[in-house]
């Protein structure tokens, strides 16, 4: 494994990584005889000889095993050793060398080492492990970092720090606090966030001793009661107020920002419309005046925090710029950071013409630079007085530099920003200490704590040892534990003895360095090298950069570029081999506390950090998987925790993670990114995006947390939680988008290795589409959601207004061994035969990337969203069936109450059922919450519309939209359409219906053009699609795009059905053909399921009927398709005579079983019971029925009217109207008065309008005199005094219904039935007996056209075969199948009934002439 050394490569996010020319690591070093002993000594040496080892004899003291440790870790360092073999031996021996030391360092376990050789125990020296901070007990802001805007909350150990002294106390921006108040804003645990109140201004971090064992001088009590009187006054106080107090309430909470549960309820302020959310329950008895002076307290509020922010965003930036400023030039790229450094509070506050509080005295930097500095006279929240228009104060100068003139300056003084001004000589080498420097001048302060003022004079060898001092915070003077700024310095007693032993300058080089580092990072206490490291790492790039910046001598960069890279390997060997350090090997990676934090928080991995690191993967094979392990780690971790925890660093550290592109192919190949094992239930735990997946408002619980107590909850509360729950799902998948985006453009492999985890996502999740789907077997709603939503937004760069790229889709892609598996899905008309043979022929090529991706967003949106409507779809059915047998248990509650226990175990049991139920209506609400997103459902809409026009293409090949369709479309060979699976059609009919029921507004008008051109086409060419069920789905949205609303009496889509030519030359026709189709779906609900697709065809027809244009097209082409509106007028008969039926007969049931259960004490209880029961299925049947009817009558009426020849045809009109005459009877007739009934608007019965739209069909065919006729012969039903009757309806309890014309006409068509009647029956007096071969053996009427059947050889007449044959295709005496093309006419039968025709009439007139004496 080669050594961690740094290569020095410019690498950067995007992989362009820039060599230079210096060696790196052992690279061709060379090495003494010294160095070459030691690596065969320790590579020859077993485990356990420890002595040997470290080269010693068992008299051998502490301080020699020390010396002899730390010798033979720098002998073996490859840094050092140029010998072959160096390398394994350095890192195959640090353990145990580090085992030997710490066994022979401690007494006790040399004795036993020495007594009985091997190792003394089986586990490290616990204390060697790093002593916890007295103050670990308390918490930091959540993942121990802060954002860019936000301070670190304050911690015990700062606030012990605020009033007992510390480090770095003086003035200046190096040193002292800033003083007035301060609000953190905890960024942790979801969106928004909240505010904390503290006093005070931010103290500096507590410096860390660099030695355990620092001496202070004894205290007075005196001394120690006035140091603890702060913080008496501090805690007691505000105790004892607490006490005394009322117990008055302080008002409701208050989230700015973005709402989290319970905070939902959301308002706006008056003045600068700041929208804050509360807790509904703290304000349910809130008054308008009490949400007024609530409004006017929380804009102040947030206003006062603003300033406080501003205040801070100030202080931040000029603590840039004093880092900028540099120890000797100003690094000038970090200036205009600091000059460009966003503050967003102090802009918005300036937006509003507010002050931005206090304002502070301008500073003149040293170089001339303006700084402005934020003042410690600002106001606390509780005492600030309202906010002021924005005004400039007078400002003084901080530092006078008395002799500065504009015209000369003096020379530069360093130590201004150390809290230093110059003497009033000016000279600038007099200084007056700031208090901060314990009055020290600087010719007294030690090397370490000086600031220097100049360069002039210093060597080489001196500026090395004060840099390096610097960065790595070392010293070796014993006496000093701090710098001149607070700083902890940390003790290298060793590297002083070596220096003083080989007779050397006591200073630091880069010689040393590492033995420095080595023995600093391995001293006890508390110090956690990597935590020591990264914060050393951190200046030394800052100095790298700033010399750089300014072309500085190369040998200084040189020492800094080695500086650079031995913090590198040192930080490398603490994250891969702790046990160099003395600190034992963890399960999780070291750098995960680091990778929570902001990259450029001290200790967090910042930008610089990981590019080093990832220039050095194929020279150092111990980075990448270190890397990867503790994304891996990041992930398991993250696995544990859902949307209520502090989820967010660990999404940020992996969107960091994801911009390199070396370290991005490294992560998609570890072994969880896509293991082949997993279970679909598995992923989001097992896989290392799995979980970053995973958080969402639909996890367990949170749905809960978000819609407590559903039942009692107003709409607007559900309203308000369903918006907050978006706001937050939005942030994250931002995010996930981010990570999933970078990981595909970082390369090819880790691009493939990102579509293979989508691909095996949807793979393992077929069963979601199961009709009963077990949760436990399948991925999260949530989890599948998150993933189709970021595939939506991988489509989106290629899915443009004009289709430019929808060429780019292959369908040969699933045909070339493609990631998404169809092999077990139902294909669009093709069995499973046909499909295995057909992508059983492999094509040659390779996928391009669209294909992949278009073809896995359609595979998402079936199993994630789609399978998701279909749950919630199922869980409300679950819902209702739930509540209605609460209802029914607690009927029973009665039984137990005389039985305390039996009584308590039923309302507990019922207890448990009920918060089932609201745990179900949560989840329902959660679920509504994140599919009624409309940006969301947007880019849904705006991928099937893509993948509707992809389809028109491939069935029509054609170039739609360029190109227009022809309908009916020709037949394809190839047949590519009907292999495909019946989900990608179905993807689109799902989305579009989802959001034509739910939110209709966001379908544009383009997008509706191309949605009733896919309905239209593969209604009118039902053929293409085999289930039925799939083409109902067309019809469907056709009808909820009609719905009245948002000011549109016709829909969405209305208003283009009523121009669209495509739609007024075969919607109609589309129409009718899926309504003579709908007559068997082949599900054994396919009887009733007819009715509900044809009452939405009703609706549709009702819409466009109207327009003259559809009437016109229609009447023109029933002339030239006689058999298809035969059948089509057949099935609306049946429909209409089937419902009518069924609906007169429920009433009749109502109307007996009410009048029955009138008298319930003369009837038993369980007969009582059964008509009960039997009046209660009569009024459901009712219900159902009577809208059906009365859609399926007004349809008749329609047809009728502009259909009339159609509907009287030979093998139609006897049945219309007989069905007409049996209902008219029923509501006119003898037996009417049993269909009157209770609350008849219940049922939405209106027996006097029915019976006038069956009165116009009645005058719509008044001029048809087979259907006049055919009313004369209905022996059954026809009744003359009827049509009175209902004349008389109309004429008095019904006016208005009828205008005065159509009761004439409807008089003077009821004498026109009389008269054909006597003619009828005239007509058969004369035939007399009818021999029986001449009559039909179905209808027993005389045959007028006789045909034979050819296989039952039956003759019967044509016009009543072929109407048998219209709802039934075989013969009616054998049941072999039958065509009405098959039969043969009888013309031998046809010539005798002729001729007995003849005969009888002749006869008959031969009597009337006889009878006739009348002269000429």
């Amino acid at each position: 494994m080669p050594a961690a050394a740094a290569s020095g490569a410019n690498a950067t996010p995007n992989g362009n990584a820039k060599s230079r020319d210096h060696n790196q690591g052992n690279q061709d070093k060379k090495y003494t005889v010294e160095q070459k002993a030691a690596v065969i000594r320790v590579r020859r040496c077993s485990a356990t000889a420890f002595y040997e080892i470290l080269g010693l004899e068992k008299s051998c003291s502490d301080a020699e095993v020390k010396k002899a440790y730390r010798k033979l870790s720098l002998l073996t360092h490859p840094d050092k050793n140029g010998y072959e073999g160096a390398d394994e031996a350095f890192k195959l021996a640090m353990a145990v060398v580090s085992r030997a030391f710490q066994v022979l360092s401690d007494a006790e376990k040399k004795q036993k080492y020495d007594r009985y050789g091997g190792d003394p125990d089986n586990r490290f020296n616990p204390s060697s492990a790093p002593s916890a901070s007295p103050f670990g007990g308390f918490a930091r802001s959540p993942g121990g970092g802060r954002g860019p805007m936000f301070e670190d909350e304050i911690s015990p150990e700062e606030l012990f720090n605020r009033f007992f002294g510390g480090g770095g106390m003086g003035g200046g921006p190096f040193g002292g606090f800033d003083t007035g108040p301060q609000f953190v804003f905890n960024l942790g645990g979801g969106p928004g966030f909240r505010v904390h109140q503290f006093g005070g201004g931010r103290p500096r971090r507590r410096p860390q001793e660099a030695n355990g064992n620092s001496e202070r001088a004894p205290q007075s009590a005196m001394s120690v009661l006035s140091n603890l009187l702060p913080l008496l006054i501090l805690f007691v106080l505000p105790l004892l107020s607490s006490i005394f107090s009322s117990s008055a309430p302080s008002g409701p909470s208050i989230r700015f920002d973005t709402p989290e549960p319970p905070y939902t309820m959301h308002r706006t302020t008056p003045n600068f419309r700041v929208d804050y959310f509360l807790n509904p329950a703290e304000v349910e008895d809130y008054s308008n005046r009490n949400f007024r002076d609530l409004d006017r307290k929380a804009e102040h509020s947030y206003v006062t925090n603003l300033q406080y922010e501003c205040q801070l965003e100030m202080r931040t930036r000029n603590r840039m710029m004093d880092d900028a400023q540099g120890w000797f030039f100003q690094d000038v790229e970090k200036m205009r950071e600091a000059r460009s450094y966003e503050m967003r509070s102090c802009r918005r506050l300036d937006e509003w013409g507010l002050a931005r509080g206090s304002q502070a005295p301008s500073t003149a930097a040293p170089n001339g630079d303006e700084r402005s500095e934020g003042v410690s006279t600002a106001q606390s929240p509780q005492t600030s007085s309202p906010p002021v228009p924005n005004h400039k104060e007078p400002t003084t100068p901080k530092i006078n530099i008395s002799n500065t003139t504009a015209s000369s300056r003096a020379p530069e003084n360093q130590f201004a920003r150390l809290g230093v001004k110059p003497s009033p000589g000016g000279t600038g080498n007099n200084v007056a200490p700031s208090t901060g420097m314990n009055r020290l001048t600087e010719k007294q302060l030690a090397p370490e704590q000086r600031r220097p003022s100049s360069t002039a004079g210093e060597n080489l060898h001196e500026w090395e040892d004060k840099v390096l001092r610097g960065i790595f915070r070392i010293t070796l003077n014993p006496s000093t534990n701090a710098d001149g700024h607070g700083h902890p310095l940390y003790n290298v007693p060793s590297v002083r003895a070596d220096l003083e032993d080989q007779g050397q300058p006591i200073r630091l080089s880069t010689s040393v360095l590492d033995q420095a580092i080595l023995e600093v990072s391995s001293a006890s206490g508390n110090i956690v090298p990597l935590k020591y490291l990264l914060r050393c790492w951190k200046r030394v790039i800052g100095q790298w950069k700033h010399f750089k910046g300014h072309k500085a001598e190369e040998s200084k960069l040189d020492i800094l570029k080695e500086a650079k890279r031995l913090c590198m390997s040192y930080c490398i060997f603490a994250i891969t081999m702790p046990e160099m350090f003395g600190r034992e090997q963890t399960d999780s990676s070291p750098l995960i506390p680091h990778l929570l934090v902001d990259p450029e928080d001290d200790e967090g991995i910042c930008h610089d950090f990981l590019t080093e690191a990832v220039s050095r993967f194929a020279e150092d094979d111990t980075i990448e998987p270190a890397l990867v392990k503790a994304v891996e780690d990041l992930s398991r971790e993250l696995a544990k925790k859902t949307m209520n925890d502090d989820y967010k660093p660990y999404v940020l550290a992996l969107r960091h993670l994801v911009r390199y592109p070396p370290l991005v192919k490294a992560i998609s190949h570890s072994s969880i990114f896509v293991p082949l094992s997993t279970s679909a239930a598995d992923l989001e735990a097992t896989t290392l995006l799995g979980p970053f997946f995973a958080i969402s408002p639909l996890q367990a619980d949170i749905t809960t947390q978000y819609f407590s107590s559903p039942k009692t909850r107003d709409r607007a509360f559900i309203t308000n939680s369903q918006q907050a729950l978006r706001m937050t799902l939005t942030t994250h998948q931002h995010d996930l988008l981010d990570i999933v985006n970078h990981i595909i453009k970082s390369d090819k492999s880790a691009r493939d290795r990102m579509l293979d985890w989508f691909a095996t996502c949807v793979n393992k999740n077929h069963k979601r589409r199961a009709l009963q789907v077990d949760k436990k077997l399948v991925s999260s709603d949530g989890f599948m959601i998150n993933m189709a939503v970021c595939l939506d937004q991988l489509c989106e760069p290629f899915m443009d207004a004009t289709f430019s790229k929808v060429d780019r889709i292959d369908v040969e892609y699933l045909r070339r061994q493609p990631r998404i598996d169809i092999k077990d899905e139902t294909k669009l008309n093709m069995d499973q035969h046909a499909a295995e043979k057909f992508y059983g022929e492999p094509v040659e090529g390779t996928n391009n990337f669209i294909s992949e991706v278009f073809f896995l967003t359609l595979a998402a949106h079936h199993y994630g969203t789609e399978a998701t409507n279909q749950t919630m779809s199922q869980l409300e059915k679950d819902l209702k069936r739930m509540e209605k047998h609460i209802e029914e248990i607690q009927l029973d509650r009665h039984k137990w109450i005389n039985n305390p226990a039996q009584l308590n175990m039923f309302d507990t049991a019922v207890k448990k059922y009920k918060d089932q139920i609201d745990k179900g209506i949560s989840y329902k609400y959660a679920v509504q919450g994140v599919l009624l997103d409309e940006q969301m459902q947007a880019r849904s809409i705006q991928f099937v519309r893509y993948v509707a026009v992809w389809l028109l293409r491939l069935v029509s090949r054609t170039q739609f939209p360029k190109q227009p369709l022809r309908l009916p479309l020709d037949s394809d060979p190839s047949n590519f359409f009907g292999a495909l699976p019946e989900y990608f059609l179905e993807a689109v009919v799902g989305a579009y219906r989802f959001v034509m029921r739910n939110m209709p507004w966001t379908v544009s008008s383009t997008q509706s053009d191309e949605l009733i051109i896919l309905c239209i086409t593969f209604l009118r060419n039902s053929e293409k699609i085999k289930n039925p069920y799939l083409k109902s789905g067309l019809v469907t949205i056709l009808f909820t795009g009609i719905w009245p609303g948002l000011n549109r009496p016709k829909g969405v889509l209305g208003d283009l059905l009523m121009g669209l030519p495509i739609a007024t030359e075969h919607l109609l026709h589309a129409l009718m053909k899926f309504y003579i189709e709908v007559e068997n779906t082949g599900a054994h609900t396919q009887f009733y399921d007819k009715f509900n697709i044809r009452f939405e065809i009703f609706q549709i027809i009702k819409c466009i009927w109207d327009n003259r244009i559809y009437r016109e097209n229609l009447d023109r082409e029933s002339k030239a398709n006689v058999d298809f509106f035969v059948r089509f007028v057949n099935l609306l008969l049946n429909d209409v005579t089937f419902v009518l039926d069924e609906s007169l007969t429920a009433f009749q049931q109502i109307h007996n079983l009410s009048q029955e259960l009138q008298h319930p004490q003369h009837i038993e209880p369980t007969a009582r019971q059964e008509k009960e029961e039997a009046l209660s299925a009569a009024k459901g049947k009712a219900k159902s029925y009577m809208q059906l009817t009365n859609e399926t009558v007004a349809m008749l009426k329609l047809f009728t009217e502009a259909l009339a020849d159609a509907f009287t045809m030979p093998e139609i009109v006897q049945r219309l109207a007989d069905m007409l005459d049996y209902n008219v009877d029923a509501l006119v007739g003898p037996k009417s008065s049993e269909l009157k009934v209770e609350n008849p608007q219940e049922y939405d019965f209106q027996p006097k309008a029915l019976l006038s739209e069956i009165l116009d069909v009645y005058l719509n065919l008044r001029n048809k005199e087979s259907f006049i006729l055919a009313v004369a012969r209905d022996g059954r039903s026809y009744k003359p005094a009827n049509f009175q009757k209902a004349t008389a309806i109309f004429q008095v309890r019904a006016k208005g219904l009828k205008s005065p014309q159509e009761l004439q006409a409807w008089t003077e068509l009821g004498k026109k039935f009389q008269k054909a009647k006597e003619a009828d029956d005239q007509a058969e007096e004369d035939l007399g007996e009818v021999p029986e071969e001449f009559l039909d053996p179905l209808v027993y009427t005389l045959m007028t056209d006789p045909v034979i059947l050819p296989t039952s050889k039956t003759t019967i007449d044509r016009s009543t075969i072929r109407s048998h044959l219209l709802s039934d295709p075989n013969d009616p005496f054998n049941r072999s199948p039958l065509r009405i093309e098959d039969v043969i006419p009888d013309t031998a039968l046809k010539a005798q009934i002729e001729a007995f025709k003849a005969e009888k009439r002749g006869a008959s007139l031969a009597r009337a002439n006889i009878m006739d004496t009348t002269p000429g």
